[in-house]
Protein backbone atom coordinates (compact mmCIF):
# COMPACT_ATOMS: atom_id res chain seq x y z
CA UNK A 1 0.00 0.00 0.00
CA UNK A 2 2.81 2.38 0.73
CA UNK A 3 3.66 1.96 -3.25
CA UNK A 4 0.49 3.60 -4.43
CA UNK A 5 0.94 7.06 -4.85
CA UNK A 6 -2.96 7.96 -3.76
CA UNK A 7 -2.56 6.81 -0.64
CA UNK A 8 0.73 8.75 -0.02
CA UNK A 9 -1.39 12.00 -0.97
CA UNK A 10 -4.30 11.02 0.96
CA UNK A 11 -2.09 10.17 4.08
CA UNK A 12 -0.25 13.50 3.48
CA UNK A 13 -3.75 15.54 3.11
CA UNK A 14 -4.93 13.66 6.33
CA UNK A 15 -1.25 15.07 8.13
CA UNK A 16 -2.07 18.58 7.09
CA UNK A 17 -5.74 18.25 8.91
CA UNK A 18 -3.95 17.43 11.71
CA UNK A 19 -1.53 19.95 11.46
CA UNK A 20 -4.11 22.50 10.92
CA UNK A 21 -6.30 21.43 13.35
CA UNK A 22 -3.60 21.37 16.22
CA UNK A 23 -2.77 25.17 15.03
CA UNK A 24 -6.59 26.27 15.49
CA UNK A 25 -6.27 24.41 19.01
CA UNK A 26 -2.85 26.34 19.65
CA UNK A 27 -4.51 29.53 18.92
CA UNK A 28 -7.26 28.95 20.45
CA UNK A 29 -5.75 27.67 23.95
CA UNK A 30 -3.51 30.68 23.87
CA UNK A 31 -6.12 33.04 22.87
CA UNK A 32 -5.13 36.47 22.45
CA UNK A 33 -4.71 39.01 19.43
CA UNK A 34 -3.85 36.00 17.57
CA UNK A 35 -6.99 34.16 18.39
CA UNK A 36 -8.90 36.84 18.05
CA UNK A 37 -7.73 37.53 14.03
CA UNK A 38 -6.91 34.00 12.83
CA UNK A 39 -9.04 31.25 14.73
CA UNK A 40 -12.12 31.35 11.90
CA UNK A 41 -9.81 31.50 8.87
CA UNK A 42 -7.72 28.56 10.69
CA UNK A 43 -10.72 26.64 11.14
CA UNK A 44 -12.40 27.09 7.37
CA UNK A 45 -9.14 25.92 6.23
CA UNK A 46 -9.09 22.85 8.35
CA UNK A 47 -12.98 22.28 6.65
CA UNK A 48 -11.40 22.67 3.13
CA UNK A 49 -8.84 20.72 4.27
CA UNK A 50 -10.75 17.85 5.70
CA UNK A 51 -13.26 17.63 2.94
CA UNK A 52 -10.12 17.35 0.43
CA UNK A 53 -8.73 14.44 2.31
CA UNK A 54 -12.10 12.43 2.96
CA UNK A 55 -12.78 12.79 -0.65
CA UNK A 56 -9.01 11.76 -1.62
CA UNK A 57 -9.98 8.14 0.94
CA UNK A 58 -13.19 7.77 -0.83
CA UNK A 59 -11.36 7.87 -4.09
CA UNK A 60 -8.72 5.51 -2.95
CA UNK A 61 -10.86 3.19 -1.30
CA UNK A 62 -12.97 2.86 -4.68
CA UNK A 63 -9.93 2.32 -6.84
CA UNK A 64 -8.48 -0.49 -4.60
CA UNK A 65 -11.90 -2.17 -4.60
CA UNK A 66 -13.49 -1.86 -7.44
CA UNK A 67 -11.17 -0.94 -9.62
CA UNK A 68 -12.44 2.31 -10.85
CA UNK A 69 -10.12 4.25 -13.65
Amino acid sequence: MLDDPLFIIAAVAVLAVLFILLVGIGGFAKGGDFNRKHANRIMRYRIYAQAFAVALILLFVAVRQYGVF
